[in-house]
């Protein structure tokens, strides 16, 4: 059985503004009606593959637990990290963790983010490189190029892959210019780096130990000393933090010998930016893709995506144009510049903007609130809670709450006084009170939340009891 590890830890900001630290993009809807992590979970799910292992941190766990639920799929483990270490120490976690269970386990690492629309194409492209693995190879997936892209790094090959069979790596390209892309475009022998590996556990094992042995230790001790929390696997947090920062490329495959690569030839896209969202994306005339409540009028080559319900996204005469409209931000540019997508998210950081990091819906354990309206002491949200949801027994300093319920019941506690609240109803509770909201029915429960006060900070939480362990 090969067990498929998914790394769902990172934070891209090159599709901002959907794209945020808070909320990144594997687990939005950009293509279709799944989330690019779950398209992931369900191209690996099924006959000759294990339970998915997934890495990713604490932030994130309860959207992950959620995602593979929707799906029907019960991971084996979701190992949480304490702290980006990039994917070097991330796999190697994996590989000590799998060996423990199994001597002779055999790893699929995958990114969470990639679109790969022809599932049983790549599990038989899985399949090729099974036996190479099995021989002690590590082996990757190499993507068949069909442009000169100046975003992907490349795989160079040793020879010619005949009807998409296992051939060795010469070695690893990192991203080249435009003449450089051409270039390899036109050799036959070079493909995409898709970063996507097979091997078995105790061979990446092995080539650490050979190319990055001062990763071995603290990793092993990561996973030696985690600790279970309601169903997750907390890495240890001080030898975590002492294990390098470095990409599984530079800490072993660039330097290891015994590597392999198999051709992928179907569709494959990393989503990387909006560019390559246009490019999959389905075109109504002229090269233009709509989403959302969103249309173009004698426009060519443009994306126009709106994410806000009932805001209406128009674009008249646009030509090789980006435009994605938020609740809270809007990207305008122009598609030659999708890769600096990134220069806007560090120039709100510097401004301090919250829209640099923090995504309009806030997702926590329980279900999701936004901000409606902030004035001046005063704020109003919008709060949804999922059935069998419960937020923490808390209490604030500085504000005072109205709680209207819109849609479901909403079991509340105030102080010692607990009572159901329905729809059209509502509760008031003052400064300092403690306070909990649950729903305890079968549908989401939706209810405003009008706080008043001098600071409405969400910091502003004393917490006494939480069924998640949060901190």
């Amino acid at each position: 059985m090969i067990t498929p590890v998914i790394l769902c830890g990172g934070s891209g900001t090159r599709l901002w503004p959907l794209s945020r630290k808070s909320y990144p993009k594997q687990f939005s809807k950009l293509i279709g009606d799944q989330s690019l992590f779950q398209m992931s979970a369900s191209r690996v799910h099924g006959d000759g593959y294990a339970q998915p292992l997934v890495l990713t941190n604490a932030d994130f766990r309860f959207i992950v637990a959620e995602q593979l639920t929707e799906l029907g799929i019960d991971p084996g483990a979701v190992l949480i990290e304490p702290e980006g270490r990039n994917t070097a120490p991330a796999i190697l976690a994996a590989a000590f963790y799998l060996i423990a269970k199994d001597p002779e386990a055999m790893l699929l690492v995958l990114p969470s983010d990639h679109n790969v629309p022809y599932a049983a194409l790549f599990s038989k492209t899985v399949q090729k490189g099974k036996q190479a693995a099995l021989a002690g190879d590590m082996v990757t997936f190499g993507i068949q190029p069909t442009r000169p892209e100046t975003g992907y790094g490349y795989l160079e090959l040793e020879t010619q892959s005949v009807d998409g069979e296992v051939v060795k790596l010469k070695r690893f390209v990192e991203k080249p210019d435009s003449t450089a892309a051409q270039a390899m475009l036109d050799t036959g022998t070079y493909l995409w780096n898709g970063g996507i590996f097979l091997f078995k556990a105790q061979v990446i094992i092995d080539a650490f130990k050979a190319h990055k042995p001062d990763l071995i230790e603290p990793v092993k001790m990561a996973v030696d000393d985690a600790n279970t929390d309601l169903g997750f696997l907390r890495l240890a947090v001080e030898p975590w933090g002492a294990a390098e920062d470095i990409s599984i490329d530079y800490a072993v495959m660039e330097a290891a010998q015994n590597l392999s690569v198999v051709p992928f030839c179907g569709n494959w896209s990393d989503l990387g930016d909006w560019d390559s969202v246009w490019r999959e994306g389905e075109e109504t005339n002229n090269g233009l893709v709509t989403s959302g409540a969103a249309m173009g009028i004698d426009c060519e080559n443009t994306l126009l995506r709106s994410e806000a319900k009932g805001q209406e996204l128009v674009g008249i005469g646009l030509h090789d144009i980006i435009a994605v409209a938020m609740p809270d931000a809007v990207l305008v540019a122009h598609k030659d510049r999708a890769q600096d997508v990134k220069l806007a998210v560090q120039a709100l950081k510097e401004k301090k903007a919250s829209q640099a990091m923090q995504h309009p819906r806030d997702h926590r354990p329980w279900g999701s609130f936004e901000c409606l309206y902030m004035g001046k002491r005063f704020q109003v949200k919008r709060i949804v809670v999922k059935p069998g949801g419960i937020l923490s027994l808390q209490s604030h300093v500085h504000r005072s709450e109205h709680w209207i319920v819109v849609e479901g019941t909403a079991k509340v506690t105030i102080g010692e006084d607990v009572k159901l609240v329905g729809e059209n109803q509502s509760v008031y509770i003052p400064v300092g009170d403690k306070h909990r909201m649950e729903n305890p029915g079968k549908v989401p429960m939706v209810l405003i939340e009008v706080q008043t006060g001098s600071y409405l900070g969400e910091d502003d939480i004393v917490r006494y009891e939480d069924v998640y362990a949060r901190e």
